[in-house]
């Protein structure tokens, strides 16, 4: 097949997806004649604008409405589970994603906040509330696959810091190691955890147990893992194992705020 332009591909993986149901790296790198590199950039991309979902090695369809409200939900009750960690008069970091994105909203309530953020979304949020948080920027190089701001100018906006709390989310959760992710730009993610006293890992039961070659946060970074309670008691064991605080959130969480 021809090379396409990113456009060009991304439409293909889309309308293929939609056809099949779900399609591995390795195929759409054939198909597409490109590398697999660029694949999992475009899935990531695709991902990010909710076209789709990756799944190690590859990605699926979206599911069905009822399916995608209920992920929403559980979104939102890992949110207001993370959202009552934190104290007025708190320092704050809050990486780039859809999950801590569900977080911004939930600040409205808490006083004299200063929190820094990675994430456009995030910020736009932040900047909404009326009589909001001091909202820090890291400033930094646009990255088009997470939807954030990378590079050693974040960095070092996030070095001048001292923080209570880092909110982050993740792209799978490796059993044995730690939090994985398909963006190979983890340098920030790393400073971040190491300017943060107590760092929290926000993600989706449904992502634990992916086993994505990029390790972001080796267990010993971690403090706390806030997660959905479709989780079964032997996963819960293993994690907290590690010597984590274990969270799970229950639907009940997201109605009762």
């Amino acid at each position: 097949m021809i090379q396409r332009n990113p456009n060009q591909r991304r439409n293909f993986i889309i309308e293929q997806i939609n056809q099949l149901g779900e399609l591995s790296v390795e195929h759409l790198a054939n198909q597409l004649n490109t590398s697999e590199v660029t694949i999992r950039k475009d899935l990531t991309f695709l991902e990010n604008e909710g076209k789709l979902l990756r799944r190690y090695g590859g990605a699926i369809r979206l599911p069905s409405d009822t399916n995608e409200q209920l992920i929403s939900q559980y979104k939102r009750a890992i949110a207001i589970r993370a959202s009552q960690l934190i104290k007025d008069n708190s320092r704050i970091i809050v990486d780039s994603g859809n999950t801590t994105l569900a977080l911004a909203p939930l600040l409205i309530h808490k006083k004299n906040l200063v929190v820094m953020t990675n994430s456009i979304k995030v910020a736009h949020q932040l900047s909404s509330i009326e009589a909001g948080p001091n909202l820090i920027m890291t400033g930094g190089t646009w990255d088009p696959c997470s939807g954030s701001l990378q590079g050693k100018i974040a960095e070092n906006a996030v070095n001048a810091y001292d923080f209570d709390q880092l909110f982050i989310g993740a792209d799978g959760l490796d059993i044995e190691r730690g939090t994985t992710s398909f963006n190979e730009l983890l340098s920030l993610s790393q400073v971040m955890a190491n300017n943060a006293h107590q760092v929290i890992v926000m993600l989706e039961s449904d992502k634990i147990g992916r086993k994505i070659p990029n390790i972001e946060l080796p267990w010993d970074k971690i403090d706390i893992l806030i997660t959905d309670n479709r989780l079964n008691q032997t996963i819960q064991q293993q994690i907290t194992q590690h010597g984590v605080t274990l969270l799970c959130a229950t639907l009940q969480d997201s109605e009762d705020i």
